[in-house]
């Protein structure tokens, strides 16, 4: 049983070495333990702090690419390293590393596929009483479109198993943390959470640079990927209110027509018009969508099966990257 923990990594030459220092290299159930740095083009020395404190891979961007596309890539990356367990953590120290025990518990029983950690962020000392709130209310948001009952949704403290990992693929550019939780609950992965610890604040947040801008990014992720796997339900409420509201106008009009004063409202049938026009156009969107996702599905069994294939004839990762073991360029 291998595992693999991967830390996604800007600007963290001060912060790594702490991070690194609480995660246990031996664990009960567990025959292999290695840590996975992505540096997401850092402009410190990041890379070189992971060498030298004995990382045992290194991957590293020239250039930042963003939150989502590290983890993707650290998650392709331990599975083509032999990992039957990725665990994903902050390098900000943010999550308590003696928790990975408890973390991979679930999934070394065989009770679950992935494993998010529950900060309890009402207890967090550092999160503001608004942050607090948005948290709480993005989880529930996330809770109710992915059928799932995680309460910390934006945690990045998790732990996935070989088939899970295979079977995710992250479209945002923004985060993973929302995108999996609903993936997996529309893709019927087995997931559930634990409690974790958190450690002191080292550092603010880099991945948003104000609450407005946060909950913006956030919204349009949970929008957008919702709407990837509920096309038909998406479209169809937008379509429907639009073709419900331009139906209501037009009995009104009916009723002022009937009753002699039609001329005085030929802008409430321009509008009502509009709407029918619109409402209907957009609920042929949604069936035009839920066609295309039947294919998407098709797409994303075929990559799910290439993947499996890809992992079988043992190739190794076509990037960049460090083996305290042995030092190699992939191409």
């Amino acid at each position: 049983m291998k595992l693999i923990i991967q830390i996604p990594c800007l600007n963290e030459e001060e912060t790594l070495p702490i991070t690194l220092k609480d995660i246990p290299r031996e664990i009960p159930g567990v025959d292999e333990v290695e840590i996975l740095v992505i540096d997401d083009g850092s402009t410190d020395r990041t890379s070189e702090v992971a060498k030298k404190l004995g990382v045992d891979h290194i991957i590293r961007f020239t250039e930042r690419k963003g939150l989502a596309v590290a983890f993707m890539t650290g998650l392709d990356a331990a599975l083509k390293l032999g990992a039957d367990i990725i665990v994903n953590t902050d390098a900000d120290n943010q999550y308590y590393g003696g928790d990975i025990p408890n973390l991979i518990k679930p999934i070394l029983e065989g009770k679950a596929d992935i494993v998010v950690g529950d900060r309890n962020v009402e207890s967090i000392p550092y999160f503001s009483f608004i942050k607090k709130k948005l948290q709480k209310l993005g989880s529930w948001v996330v809770r109710q479109l992915s059928g799932t009952k995680i309460p910390d949704a934006t945690s990045g403290f998790r732990a996935y198993n070989r088939e899970s990992a295979l079977r995710i693929n992250i479209v945002s550019q923004f985060t993973y943390t929302l995108e999996t939780i609903i993936q997996a609950g529309k893709k019927n992965i087995s997931i559930t959470h634990i409690p974790v610890r958190t450690n002191e604040k080292l550092r603010e947040s880099r991945l948003y640079t104000s609450t407005w801008n946060y909950i913006k990014k956030s919204a349009s992720t949970i929008l957008r990927v919702y709407a990837m796997y509920e096309p038909l339900k998406v479209f169809s409420i937008i379509g429907g209110i639009l073709f419900l509201a331009g139906l209501a106008i037009s009995v009104r009009f009916l009723y002022y027509y009937f009753t002699g004063n039609g001329a005085g409202h030929i802008q409430s049938l321009i509008l009502a018009s509009i709407l029918l026009i619109i409402g209907f156009q957009i609920g042929l969107i949604g069936l035009v969508s839920d066609l295309i996702f039947a294919n998407r599905k098709l797409i994303e069994d075929l990559l799910y099966r290439v993947r499996g294939l890809e992992l079988l004839l043992n190739k190794k990762p076509e990037i960049h990257y460090h083996n305290k073991k042995r030092e190699k360029t992939n191409r």
